[in-house]
């Protein structure tokens, strides 16, 4: 998996969010949570439906107010001002483009509702639409209708209508959700390539994992309304907070253990306790394609191969580990050595994670 390496973390603050609680009802969206974006910095909310990413998003943008904490914007109390005074653009899953107004209408919306003593001049609107039209790659499209655009083009004017207002913060409610895998990788990385030029400090809210780690400088981890991790992506991948992080981060492997001392024990097969592993009952996590396979007579857990099956250029090796089922998956288009369904092998976990059980 590839990870963005951390940008400069020199940079000055710009959002900066303190003990922020908001309940529906009984049902409490977000418990304390306290976080802090750089400028220009771009930000991942992640985590699973329920977990509070949304409701802080809106938040943010004046949709909701919160029952307690503080929201400040770089000198500025940001829950005190009006949505009007924010300055921030919003861009959500469903495009939410208006279905009379051209490309162009659309994208100078916000600045054509403007005060008269705010609007821009009609030459001044024009010259902004032509520059955002460039920056998102629309040109010639000006004059179309949201109906004649793709889902991945209806998307990026509805990023250059939310960056026309020249916003302080762009606010991403999983703008790629209603499109299909292949438009979704396509825009990734044009939409970084997007926040880096137009340099304005972006929140991005998704349940995606891989595209919260190939997007953003930061990840925050949201479980049931609470931040569990905030950090670089790789800091949170390599370095998981707690099981929940592990497992939502990518497929995981799951087993029983024993730390004691400076060893980790998992049924006959012992080895060096990871750094500030916790002692007694641990349980241990390992990613399913970071195994050593080695001949059932070998150093490792014992396993029993039940089936093999490509996957493009990997293989994934159904086994029974210990005698509870489990996933592995081999690199490359030959099986490791002695991986043949029926037979027994050992298996190694290269990079074990460990955790005090539960």
């Amino acid at each position: 998996m590839n990870f963005r390496q951390a940008d400069d973390t020199s940079s000055a603050t710009a959002l900066e969010i303190k003990g922020v609680s908001k309940a529906f009802g009984r049902f409490p969206a977000l418990k304390n949570v306290s976080l802090q974006a750089k400028d220009k910095e771009f930000l991942a909310l992640l985590g699973p439906s329920g977990s509070g990413k949304t409701t802080l998003l809106r938040v943010l943008a004046g949709l909701e107010k919160p029952d307690a904490g503080e929201v400040r914007f770089g000198d500025e109390d940001f829950l005190a001002l009006p949505v009007r005074r924010r300055k921030v653009g919003m861009v959500f899953q469903h495009y939410a483009l208006f279905r009379h107004m051209t490309v162009a209408q659309n994208i100078a919306f916000g600045l054509t509702v403007r005060k008269r003593s705010e609007k821009p001049s009609k030459s001044e609107i024009a010259d902004r639409v032509n520059h955002l039209l460039q920056l998102v790659q629309l040109e010639g499209l000006d004059k179309r209708f949201p109906s004649q655009l793709s889902g991945g083009q209806r998307q990026r004017v509805a990023l250059a209508r939310a960056l026309a207002i020249e916003p302080k913060m762009l606010l991403l409610d999983e703008p790629f959700g209603a499109l299909d895998a292949q438009v979704r990788r396509e825009l990734r990385r044009w939409l970084r390539e997007l926040h880096d030029r137009a340099g304005v400090t972006t929140v991005f809210v998704t349940h995606d994992q891989e595209e919260a780690l190939d997007l953003a400088d930061r990840v925050a981890i949201l479980k049931d309304g609470e931040l569990v991790q905030l950090g670089a992506p790789n800091e949170v991948y390599e370095h998981p907070a707690n099981p929940f992080v592990f497992d939502f981060l990518g497929q995981a492997c799951r087993l029983r253990g024993v730390v004691e001392g400076a060893r980790l024990r998992v049924a006959d097969w012992e080895s060096a306790a990871p750094t500030g592993a916790p002692q007694g009952a641990v349980e241990v996590f390992f990613r399913p394609d970071e195994v050593a396979f080695a001949p059932a007579d070998g150093a490792g857990l014992a396993a029993e191969v039940k089936g093999v099956a490509q996957r493009g250029p990997d293989v994934r090796i159904d086994c029974l580990v210990e005698g509870a089922p489990m996933e592995l998956v081999g690199h490359g288009p030959t099986l490791p050595p002695g991986v043949t369904p029926g037979l027994s092998v050992r298996i190694k976990p290269l990079r074990p994670q460990v955790y005090a059980a539960g």
